[in-house]
């Protein structure tokens, strides 16, 4: 089959991410307004291609007023940056997933990052006759790498924010 392009199907596609708090738990968010294209060559999987583009407004940490913080100039800054941006570069495709490298953009920075990939799922039929794929994507980022430098130090030692991301995605994609 030649190369397809499917849409990101927002509604069932989510964008989650970790970051160590108070050095002794993590705190869990996701972006919840993702859309891009994804072009699949089956039949040669180096030869596809990704974009994405998350609202970065759409950040939900199940705290408000947490969620108000970061969508602040101390961290994300949404109203000068209102979008994160991932466009590949390249894939490099083995049984059952691959990498995708491609440039992050994150409060205006960009940087060249890897996604783990496992998929894209065998096609398969929607009750509305759409065909749809699903791919999920982890990786780690530092934080400081795209400008996002806000921390205070803790009265025992170390830091309040981590500056490791751990992201996870999943996204289901439709012809």
């Amino acid at each position: 089959m030649p190369q397809q392009t499917y849409e990101i199907d927002p509604t069932h596609s989510a964008v989650h991410f970790s970051v160590r708090h108070m050095m002794v738990s993590n705190v869990r968010g996701q972006f919840t307004k993702v859309a891009g294209t994804i072009k699949f060559d089956s039949a040669n999987p180096t030869n596809s291609s990704v974009e994405a583009t998350i609202d970065a407004a759409s950040i939900d940490t199940h705290d408000p007023q947490r969620d108000t913080h970061l969508k602040s100039g101390d961290f994300l800054d949404v109203e000068k940056y209102p979008t994160l941006t991932f466009r590949s570069k390249r894939i490099e495709s083995h049984s059952g997933g691959g990498k995708v490298i491609g440039d992050l953009t994150i409060h205006g920075v960009t940087r060249e990052i890897a996604f783990e990939v496992e998929g894209p799922t065998p096609e398969n039929k929607d009750p509305w006759g759409k065909y749809r794929i699903g791919i999920s994507a982890t990786t780690k980022l530092s934080r400081k790498d795209f400008g996002l430098t806000w921390n205070t130090t803790l009265e025992t030692g170390g830091v309040l924010v981590g500056d490791e991301v751990k992201i996870s995605i999943d996204v289901e994609a439709v012809r």
